[in-house]
């Protein structure tokens, strides 16, 4: 398309010729004989480049330039301002310092006209692209944060859409295999993303690595906004390895450069990267969550005269896993039950974990008492596990006659309810890990209804309560049980612990019936 070039003067005849020499060169010429009829024309039409006389009657040309750069819509269009011979040197000057980009005396030959028109063009031209490619950049370094912030493909794909959107200005969809690998989550900027069958986002043989097609919207209709189905469309591929596809989709009228290219397909590779990033996230915590329900009771035993209940709540969403743990398990007509915490809430606590529970359950099947269980155990971590610290409480009870037999390793002490009253019961001991002389277990009574709660200091310490007060607020708390200790487990969890927790939590509740 040929460019657009405003011709600004007050003579007809200065009009008609500069028209003329500018058409026989195949620019395209709109004409203005005043400084209003010229900021109509720029504001209606905008041109690619304004020659503009200096004298005029309404407004001199001075003004007309500085009106038109002050606007954003035109503000980098050149404007070369037409001066006579007779113009005084402040003047010029004054041209320059107000936006004018180029000054021509007149009278003034076809060449150096046309060469200068030319000249300004060519700068123009630069520039736009420079700027645009600045804006696209910006955009792209918004959007790679967006997509790597974003919690699943969903809001993935509909933040690289809206990206993809504000550094091309056009309709944009983009598509993402689902982690699941047997759907596709599809976005189009303005709307919202839609779970389609993996078939529907079907791109053909897509090579491994980053490739950008060709076609007509008609081929994928279903994946494009309205306006964008009728033209040709650009399709960038991006796949990582034998992963799940990504493709960005825009119109091919907006890419028609090299850099727009280049931009395009760094947004696609952007995405690829946070949906891998995605995957495995998503296969790291199913592997963590297999690990810590494999490390924990698959359910809680049934035993005559007592309820139970128990919950294991992870540090965080990201880890599944952590070095809290309970146990609980029957020994003839009686309950064993544990409940520790390895310092720690990683991979590295949850394995010092499973051998000090597979240990206590070792020694516990021996037959040995619960002091001697703690010993036992605090010398194999002395032994094999030196540097390592970890807190247990046992219990052994007796559903029939109500007898509990408890034996603490430094950790918080059970919490007896019983006639709408919480205490908790005394259990002096040295954590494990430590040389130290362990006292024998204690006996107390646990009437029916009566319930016992032991907890990790996860429920009760964070960084805005100290344990202590955390313990007094579990203390109020449990003072009435709920028929349904599920129910009551939830309530104390959602009374005491934050969203924002650091560290794992470990509840075990038990009532005599």
């Amino acid at each position: 398309m040929a460019e657009r070039i405003l011709v600004v003067d007050d003579v007809a005849a200065n009009r008609y010729v500069i028209g003329r020499w500018l058409e026989h060169s195949g620019y395209e010429v709109i004409e203005a004989a005043s400084g209003q009829e010229a900021l109509d024309a720029v504001r209606e039409q905008l041109p690619d480049l304004v020659l503009l006389d200096v004298r005029m009657p309404d407004m001199d040309g001075f003004e007309v330039c500085e009106r038109i750069k002050a606007d954003p819509a035109s503000a980098a269009v050149p404007v070369i301002h037409l001066t006579t011979s007779g113009v005084e040197v402040r003047d010029r000057t004054q041209g320059l310092a107000r936006g004018a980009d180029a000054i021509i005396t007149e009278p003034v030959e076809p060449e150096v006209l046309l060469a200068t028109v030319h000249a300004m063009l060519r700068y123009a031209s630069a520039r736009r692209r420079v700027e645009r490619l600045a804006g696209q950049l910006a955009a792209l370094a918004d959007t790679t944060l967006a997509v790597n912030s974003a919690d699943g493909v969903p809001d993935l794909v509909r933040a690289a859409a809206e990206g993809a959107a504000r550094m091309f200005g056009c309709a944009a969809s983009v598509v993402a295999s689902a982690l699941d690998g047997e759907h596709a989550h599809v976005a189009i900027a303005g709307g919202d993303s839609m779970r389609i069958p993996a078939g529907q986002a079907d791109f053909g043989a897509a090579p491994h690595g980053f490739t950008i097609m060709t076609g007509p919207g008609t081929e994928w209709a279903a994946l494009l906004a309205p306006s964008a189905r009728t033209g040709e469309v650009r399709v960038a591929l991006a796949r990582l390895q034998a992963k799940p596809l990504v493709a960005v989709l825009v119109p091919a009228d907006v890419t028609a450069s090299e850099a727009d290219l280049h931009v395009l397909s760094q947004l696609s590779q952007t995405v690829a990267l946070a949906v891998e990033g995605l995957r495995s996230l998503d296969e790291g915590r199913r592997i963590a969550l297999t690990l810590q329900r494999s490390l924990l009771p698959r359910s809680l035993p049934r035993v005559p005269g007592l309820d139970l209940a128990a919950r294991y709540i992870p540090a965080t969403t990201e880890a599944e896993i952590g070095g809290d743990f309970y146990e609980l398990i029957l020994l003839g007509d009686r309950l064993l039950v544990a409940v520790g915490d390895v310092m720690g809430h990683s991979l590295h606590a949850a394995t010092v974990m499973a051998e000090i529970r597979h240990a206590v359950r070792a020694y516990a099947s021996e037959g040995h008492g619960l002091g001697e269980i703690l010993r036992r155990v605090n010398q194999l971590m002395l032994t094999f596990l030196p540097r390592e610290l970890a807190t247990v409480v046992l219990l052994l009870v007796d559903p029939a006659g109500g007898e509990v037999l408890l034996c603490n390793a430094g950790h918080l002490p059970p919490l007896l309810v019983a006639d709408g009253r919480a205490e908790y019961v005394p259990l002096p001991g040295p954590l494990l890990g430590a040389d130290l002389p362990r006292p024998d277990e204690t006996a107390i009574l646990l009437p029916p209804g009566g319930a016992l709660v032991l907890i990790t200091d996860g429920l009760v310490e964070r960084r805005d309560l100290g344990v202590l007060d955390g313990m007094a607020r579990l203390r109020d708390l449990a003072a009435v049980v709920e028929p349904d200790l599920n129910v009551f487990c939830d309530r104390l969890l959602n009374g005491l612990m934050p969203s924002d927790r650091e560290d794992d939590v470990a509840l075990v509740v038990l009532r005599r019936s």
